[in-house]
């Protein structure tokens, strides 16, 4: 059985497993994994780039090596190596996780009860939810399916197309650093750079897929094609921006404005001026588009490493 093969099925699997398992409730090894970065932390940390530089390459070089060694063990077994891609890609992919949390706010905020959407928010998201109202909080829960469908979906897809088992956990490792230490506090301002950096880069492929596949699975193709070409380029975060955009578009939106995070106000560029104001209905509507664009970004990626593979075969 051929490395195309292997991931079509692997991925495929792990995508069903998260589907039907979601995340566990303890001993999650992404969790494992923030553990061990924060252990590392504790040693290395200095108000220093090239401090945290060292941290980021040695929390996510030692996923890719794990991932490495892995595959190398089972890779005279075709059904080990499935196997093994598919515990590696359920274990990296969040999708069902995702669209619980959103949907148990959405189903709070149907339900009028505005305080518990506000007590799970935190759950989806870094918004400081005290001062939203229920508009407010169904719009921050559609920019973080948007932008999460990318990071915890086909990112990894992207980069387990690309490098099998090591590709998956090195992107989810690095998605991982980027949230605990990448942003703009005063503590990892320097520290956290490589970090940022380093996930902006490995998140450009899957976010620009997350786009157009939003595009082509919404229901305005050329909304979210223009609000893309239009505004994504205002958001300040690179590869969030196409993502938001896309998807507002697609769902006839108005994704940005005024936001809050740890108490400290953002006003950002409003994405597709044109959509109407999301309301709690959105909600469910971005978690189906989420989901569509996830199993097409699985068909995608396996039809691109099938394709790539022939040729240099």
């Amino acid at each position: 059985m051929g490395a195309g093969r292997v991931f079509a099925y692997g991925a495929a699997a792990g995508l069903i497993g998260d589907l039907l398992l979601g995340d566990p409730r303890r001993g999650h090894p992404v969790a494992a994994f923030g553990r061990a970065a924060s252990a590392v932390e504790r040693v290395l940390w200095r108000d220093h780039r090239g401090w945290g530089a060292l941290h980021t390459a040695v929390c996510a070089g030692s996923a890719v090596a794990l991932g490495a060694a892995a595959a190398r063990a089972v890779r005279a077994s075709p059904v080990a190596s499935v196997v093994l891609t598919g515990a590696a890609t359920w274990a990296v992919v969040g999708g069902t996780s995702l669209a619980r949390e959103a949907r148990a706010i959405g189903r709070a905020l149907q339900a009028g009860d505005v305080e518990t959407a506000r007590a799970r928010l935190p759950h989806l998201c870094g918004r400081d939810p005290q001062a939203l109202d229920a508009d407010g909080i169904a719009r921050a829960v559609v920019e973080s399916v948007a932008e999460n469908t990318s990071d915890a979906v086909v990112g990894a897809l992207v980069w387990g197309a690309v490098g099998g088992v090591p590709g998956l956990l090195g992107f989810r490792a690095v998605n991982t650093l980027d949230a605990m230490v990448g942003h703009k506090s005063a503590r990892y301002r320097r520290y956290g750079w490589a970090s940022a950096r380093l996930d902006d880069l490995a998140g450009w492929p899957g976010a620009r897929l997350t786009a157009v596949l939003a595009a082509v699975a919404g229901d305005d193709p050329r909304g979210a094609a223009r609000a893309w070409r239009a505004d994504a380029a205002k958001h300040p975060s690179p590869n969030a921006g196409p993502v938001e955009a896309s998807f507002a578009g697609a769902l006839g939106v108005r994704l940005g404005g005024t936001l809050s995070y740890g108490g400290r106000v953002e006003h950002r560029p409003v994405l597709n001026g044109a959509g109407r104001r999301v309301v709690t209905r959105d909600v469910d509507r971005a978690v189906r588009l989420s989901r569509r664009v996830s199993w097409l970004a699985l068909g995608v990626c396996v039809a691109a490493r099938h394709i790539v593979k022939g040729r240099t075969s």
